[in-house]
């Protein structure tokens, strides 16, 4: 009995070791469980913070004893990350390859990190630490290495730039439309200022003989570091060629010299152009290789061309040691500057046409049309991008935005009626589709002329009376009725047709945006009063100036259309048999006359020492008929007997702002001596 007893006594004692040993075992399987999900989870929160470049959060991460051991605060450890990450550019970290381990210490953390520098890409540095469980809340150890791979002690990031020049446009003729050179610099060297009194009545002299504002001045010596003998920019001295004498110049005031963007045309190649700026914080987040110092193109061809022209940067991102002897490089870049942007411009076409302008709203453009070469694209008026650059007060900023004239329009892109001038389209359309024979007379009386009495009050009208009247005198006295009866006789079908083989609907292939050129609203004429006024270049038409050079090309390449083109290096593209060579032989044959005879309307750019051919064209903007309108004035002409150029000038408003043929002399003579 005892035996037994003792024997079940043994049995439980033995169970109740077994429960004990499960516990322990449990309890310190629990621990390690817990451990290694707290070691996982700060893992996980420094990476997260590391990729955000979230340095201030990854500090709260890092044992201060690491920091300590190292030589480091914590405040200077967080400025250390502050100061090299920013500079580098550094952009899109990503961790890769994470590996968590445990070691006597407690757990290894391995990774990869890469990321983006503005001399390109850092690709899988190697980086080890220690996840430190040995505190109250898990912290990871710190190194200078967590920096960069290689660093110890006090070694320092050291980033040397080679920034590239910004290439140059040039004409074809190899003359410089968008360049870099010195400019004059204004700054003040606070030592010469004086205090109190003496230093008011000199900023006083400063404002005065500079025209700036005093309180730019104190904005500019706000900062701690703008004391003592050192310069202290205030503003880029625009188009200063002769320096004031340094005798002359107020006390206090130093000059200096600073290379920045030069627009020698100024406002007469504005639009065309562009500028470039300082880039501002979207532009960043668009390319983290811009860096805030960096200028970009922000209109014309300097922002569609704006990588080609920035080039690339070089320099190199370098480890070196505390005294700048240099330990490791870990990036480096050669400069690659860019190529010089050629141009089909001639600088001198582009200036007479825009002085010719006289500031008026309008714009012109000169092709050379066998090869499609844009020869002057000009809109006017216009800005001087010299200023936009290099930055313009808030007054001189409204007064260009507030400016009726529009001078922010390129209008060689914007669309319009081209009035008369599309006259030559429809003729050419009619002689091939053989509803107009040149020759043949027609008996028209009177300046007003409708179909029947369907037309209500709807009357086509005509400037000059001449009868019988064929194709040549109707282009010579731009004779809408003519225009409208054979537009009429030659029908929609036929008419648009036609005006298929041209360039509507197309998206031309050049830097420039602007929208297609467009016969009508629909796709069908809502009324026969609608098809007539089409024919003479009314109705719903838009053509952008460009746009017209391109469809009036035919005339000079015996009816194929040649696209224009502005970059010298572009294939030249055409259209072949648009129109007949007959027909295009006849119309700039007949529009000889147009300037030849003394009572043709572009007479006034007639000599005897070359043949144009010329059509001037009115499109009248008005709510009603019988009313007075806006009418903006076209002139289309061409090299006759040389087929160099072909040209359209367009003034908008032209009661007040004289015709397109009184702003065209002198750049017709200008192409035909040239």
């Amino acid at each position: 009995m005892k035996r037994k007893q003792k024997n079940q006594r043994w049995i439980l004692l033995t169970g109740l070791f077994v429960l004990l040993l499960a516990a322990i075992g449990g309890t310190v399987w629990f621990l390690q469980g817990s451990k290694e999900r707290q070691a996982k989870e700060t893992a996980d929160g420094y990476i997260a913070a590391l990729e955000q470049g979230d340095y201030e959060t990854l500090l709260t991460f890092f044992n201060e004893t690491s920091m300590e051991e190292h030589g480091f605060t914590a405040e200077e450890v967080q400025a250390k990350y502050q100061a090299i990450f920013p500079a580098i550019h550094s952009s899109d970290q990503k961790v890769t390859n994470v590996q968590l381990e445990k070691d006597e210490t407690g757990y290894q953390l391995n990774y990869q990190l890469s990321m983006m520098t503005f001399l390109g890409e850092l690709e899988d540095l190697d980086y080890q630490t220690t996840v430190d469980l040995s505190a109250e809340h898990p912290t990871i150890d710190w190194s200078p290495a967590l920096i960069f791979p290689g660093m110890t002690g006090k070694d320092k990031i050291r980033i040397n730039e080679d920034p590239a020049n910004r290439g140059d446009i040039v004409d074809r003729n190899n003359q410089p439309l968008a360049t870099n050179r010195e400019y004059q610099q204004l700054g003040l060297n606070p030592s010469l200022l004086g205090e109190g009194t003496e230093r008011e009545e000199k900023l006083k002299k400063i404002s005065d003989f500079f025209s700036i504002d005093i309180e730019q001045l104190e904005n500019r010596l706000e900062p701690s570091w703008a004391e003592g003998d050192v310069f202290v920019p205030v503003k880029i001295l625009y188009d200063t060629e002769e320096v004031t004498p340094l005798d002359q110049l107020p006390e206090g005031v130093v000059i200096g010299k600073e290379s920045k963007r030069y627009y020698p045309l100024k406002e007469a190649g504005a639009h065309l152009i562009g500028y470039v700026s300082q880039v501002t914080k979207e532009d960043m987040e668009k390319d983290p290789g811009l860096s805030e110092h960096d200028l970009i193109g922000k209109s014309g061809l300097e922002a569609t061309f704006d990588q080609q022209l920035r080039g690339e940067a070089g320099g190199s991102i370098v480890i070196t040691e505390e005294d700048g002897t240099e330990k490791e490089i870990l990036l480096e870049r050669k400069r690659k500057d860019p190529e010089i942007l050629k141009l089909t411009i001639d600088r001198e076409a582009q200036r007479t046409a825009f002085d010719e302008l006289d500031d008026k709203p309008g714009s012109t453009v000169i092709m050379e049309p066998q090869t499609g070469d844009l020869l002057a694209v000009v809109s006017s008026p216009a800005y001087d991008p010299n200023k936009m650059m290099l930055g313009m007060t808030q007054e001189e900023y409204d007064s260009y935005a507030n400016d009726e004239e529009l001078p922010f329009m390129a209008r060689f892109t914007n669309r319009y009626a081209p009035g008369s001038t599309f006259k030559v389209i429809t003729a050419a359309i009619g002689i091939d589709a053989g509803t107009i024979d040149p020759e043949e007379e027609f008996a028209i009386s009177g300046l007003k002329w409708q179909k029947d009495q369907s037309w209500g009050a709807y009357e086509v009208t005509r400037v000059k009376e001449a009868s019988p009247i064929n194709l040549e005198k109707a282009l010579v006295y731009s004779d809408n009725i003519y225009f409208a009866q054979q537009t009429l006789a030659l029908g929609e079908d036929k008419f648009r047709e036609g005006l298929s083989k041209f360039i509507f609907g197309e998206e031309l292939s050049l830097p420039l945006h602007m929208e297609s050129a467009s016969i009508s609203n629909d796709e069908q004429f809502s009324s026969e009063i609608l098809l007539a006024d089409t024919g003479y270049g009314q109705g719903q038409l838009l053509i952008s100036p460009i746009q017209q050079a391109a469809i009036y090309s035919v005339f000079m390449n015996e009816g194929d259309l040649v696209y224009p083109r502005l970059t010298i290096d572009e294939e030249t593209e055409t259209k072949e048999n648009v129109i007949s060579a007959s027909a295009a032989e006849r119309i700039i044959n007949d529009l000889i006359h147009t300037v030849s005879d003394e009572d043709g309307y572009v007479h006034a750019l007639y000599s005897p020492e070359f043949v144009l051919s010329a059509k001037t064209g009115t499109a009248e903007i008005k709510e009603e008929q019988d009313t007075t309108g806006i009418e903006n004035s076209f002139l289309l002409y061409f090299d006759a007997e040389d087929q160099q150029f072909l040209g359209i000038t367009m003034v908008e408003n032209s009661q007040e702002n004289e015709t397109a043929v009184s702003h065209s002399g002198e750049i017709v003579d200008y192409l035909e001596k040239n």
